[in-house]
């Protein structure tokens, strides 16, 4: 086995000596090049991959455990500017719970509700009371920061001390920092959930009490309204606002752009919405004649009744004394009847209420101009009626629409059109620079590859032809000596002889292909010789 590959690597040394400089060059780079990607390959699949061991550390607590990994042989990376500290993942949970067990980190996990565990019987009220607010900070930071977009988040609560016997209470107040993320802004209604989230929190905060601001400054939310939400509502409202102007501008520009051509209109749009909530109830009442009466009352009165002596009768003098000029008698008699009907009908009452949702349209102002150079065959009116019926033009609520016809400023576009064809032509001069370029390399390539094989296949045949007339030389004159030689009877030590033998035929078939590869025209001569000198 030793002797076999001692053979291959003196064949591989000799058959390296015999290539050109350039072949030389051509093998160890290669060679070179093999064994950088077979390393980077593995230091790649070797290379074990990270998990966050602990987020949002203190800079006192990462260079804590960042000693502790030191001390252990355990590797790690530093994220975050500092705050993240990631190891193999498969070590993550076994390194968590070794650092958590030396008190790592410390700092940095007295937050939230942790905050309390230090209170005990011999705790001051106002100790407690600045324990509970660190808590409720604490807590509503994190919750914050789970929210999407938010990176870190800072809160800040102010709660006054209750006053017993005073009509008066301060009122209590936060304030909320937040970091958004890289590229991400935050929304209206991120923002007011944010709002809602502190105020629910915390006992008697008004939500018009809480402030929130990123970390650039900008105020986002503040007091400026009575329910908390005035600049949310307001911002919601502009979104609103501007969202239904665009889509109004998309509807008229997609259709100007069929009928004048694209980039020939454009088109303004102003629209003023209802943002106001009403509720208008409505009460009628519907008697129906079939309907039976809920209830029905008759009465009748029937007198009969006999004469009676009939009384003075006179006037009241000027002296205030009665004129006794009347006459007395006795009356015939008299009769009376009286009947009465009362009905309850049934009356049918209908109660309507109806609330008017926020975001209708007051009214809508739409202002068009069409490319005179374009729109010489249209007329404005006609687009003007086309526009009203298309997006429901109504005139009683005060709906307007003009359509004018002026010439456009092509300058900008000529100019952009011009730089585009010209980038467009030096990509595509580049672009065929750079093919020819790889052609011409390809071609420079393949040359080389063809003459390096030509070369190398004439030298080849010329060894194959010089090693097999020396070989079948070498045969020859082997026979001749066997012939002439008395045969001897086979033993051990006459094996190991012809093995040792053919072990140095070999290794002289391998000095004689290394000779023709080294020296062909030499070996070639040589044989020339050999065959004039033969008889």
């Amino acid at each position: 086995m030793k002797d076999s590959i001692s053979r291959a690597f003196t064949r591989y040394q000799r058959t390296f000596l015999a290539f050109t400089t350039g072949q030389k060059l051509i093998a160890v780079l290669g060679t070179g090049a093999l064994l950088l990607a077979g390393f980077m390959v593995f230091r790649w699949a070797s290379t074990p991959s990270y998990a966050p061991l602990f987020s949002n550390l203190a800079s006192s607590d990462a260079s804590a455990v960042i000693d502790k990994l030191d001390s252990a042989g355990t590797p790690y990376k530093i994220t975050d500017g500092g705050g993240t500290i990631m190891v193999p993942k498969d070590k993550v949970y076994a390194t968590r719970i070794s650092l958590s067990g030396q008190g790592l980190p410390s700092s940095s996990t007295d937050t939230g509700y942790s905050a309390l565990k230090n209170n005990s019987l011999s705790t001051s009220s106002f100790q407690e009371q600045t324990n509970f607010k660190i808590a409720m900070e604490g807590e509503l930071a994190k919750t914050i920061e789970a929210l999407d977009g938010v990176q870190t988040a800072v809160v800040h609560l102010a709660i006054p001390e209750r006053q017993v016997f005073s009509d008066n209470q301060d009122p209590t107040t936060a304030s909320v920092l937040v970091e958004p993320k890289a590229g991400v802004t935050l929304s209206s209604s991120q923002v007011q959930a944010i709002t809602n989230l502190v105020a629910s929190s915390i006992d008697g905060l008004d939500p018009a009490k809480v402030t929130v601001a990123d970390s650039s400054g900008q105020v986002l939310s503040g007091t400026g309204g009575a329910d908390g939400a005035g600049g949310a509502a307001a911002a919601s409202r502009n979104q609103e606002v501007a969202s239904y102007q665009d889509q109004m501008n998309q509807r008229i520009q997609a259709m100007l752009d069929r009928v004048v051509g694209p980039g020939n209109s454009t088109v303004a749009v102003t629209a003023n919405l209802d943002f106001d909530k009403s509720t208008v109830q409505t009460k009628k009442y519907t008697y129906d004649p079939k309907n039976p009466p809920l209830s029905q009352t008759k009465t009748s009165e029937l007198y009969n009744g006999a004469g009676a002596a009939a009384q003075a009768n006179g006037v009241v003098g000027p002296d205030g004394q009665m004129d006794s000029s009347g006459t007395t008698g006795t009356d015939s008699g008299s009769k009376y009847s009286k009947s009465s009907e009362t009905n309850d009908n049934a009356i049918d009452t209908t109660i309507e209420t109806r609330e008017a949702a926020p975001g209708s349209v007051r009214n809508l102002h739409i202002g068009v101009v069409l490319d005179a150079a374009t729109a010489r065959k249209i007329d404005p009116n006609q687009i003007q009626t086309l526009i009203a019926s298309a997006v429901g033009i109504d005139p009683k609520r005060g709906d307007t629409v003009q359509v004018d016809t002026l010439p456009f400023d092509r300058t900008a576009e000529k100019s952009a059109k011009a730089d585009l064809a010209a980038a467009k032509k030096a990509d595509a001069k580049t672009a065929q620079m750079g093919l020819y370029r790889n052609a011409g390399l390809v071609l420079v390539v393949l040359l080389i590859l063809l003459l390096a094989w030509l070369k190398g296949r004439k030298r080849a045949k010329a060894r194959a032809e010089a090693t097999t007339y020396v070989v079948e030389q070498l045969k020859a004159e082997q026979l001749e000596r066997a012939q002439t030689t008395a045969p001897i009877e086979s033993s051990p030590a006459m094996l190991a002889l012809e093995t040792s033998e053919r072990s140095e035929t070999e290794d002289m078939m391998d000095e004689l292909a290394a000779l023709v590869e080294r020296q062909p025209e030499d070996v070639a001569a040589l044989l020339r010789g050999w065959l004039v000198d033969r008889p």
